[in-house]
């Protein structure tokens, strides 16, 4: 019924060739430290440092845990979820636009490039960027100088409103006259 080890083959054998006797076998306490205490100790040494390193790695992972528990928790999660999502649409809005960015990018923005010593870029960032300031209010007060009727056409005008002017005064001259007649005849009527 029960399967025959190794050792008990061995142990058979022992008794088959007279080395040992079964009186010898039977005698034998069944203790795990039968065969070496050192054994026994070196076991025990093994399971203690069994037990220390599993203790070490949960307190590898806690501190693992504890390390990226911010990047885990949601409030950091939906950051980078929203600015994932902004940046995909992006991605999405260069992908619809893809053709007209390459023609974009083809057609040169000057006519020749300029070459820049290395020292001397910083200063280019801030020149071109007065350039730009420059150009845009330089836009500006053309349109201003664009809205701007011309002289000729404000003398015009000037001079048409002031003949209307002068016609609605003599107009009003002549209706006052008019007035003041019919007031005083009805009182030389009456009299």
């Amino acid at each position: 019924p029960h399967p025959v080890t190794a050792a008990a083959r061995i142990l058979s054998r022992c008794v088959a060739s007279g080395t040992m006797s079964q009186k010898e076998l039977d005698n034998i306490t069944r203790e795990p430290d039968i065969f070496s205490p050192r054994l026994l100790e070196i076991e025990q040494i093994n399971q203690i440092k069994h037990e220390i390193d599993q203790v070490s790695l949960d307190l590898e992972m806690l501190r693992l845990e504890k390390s990226s528990a911010d990047v885990t928790h949601s409030y950091y999660l939906s950051q980078r979820f929203a600015s994932m999502q902004q940046f995909t649409s992006h991605l999405q809005e260069v992908l619809r636009e893809q053709t007209s960015l390459r023609q974009r990018l083809m057609k040169p923005l000057c006519q020749q490039n300029l070459p820049i010593q290395a020292d001397l870029h910083r200063y280019v960032v801030t020149l071109m960027a007065m350039v730009v300031e420059f150009i845009e209010t330089l836009e500006m007060k053309m349109k201003r100088i664009q809205s701007i009727p011309s002289a000729d056409e404000s003398l015009c005008n000037l001079n048409n409103g002031m003949i209307q002017l002068l016609a609605q005064v003599t107009e009003v001259e002549s209706l006052t006259k008019q007035v003041l007649q019919r007031s005083s005849t009805p009182e030389d009527k009456m009299s």
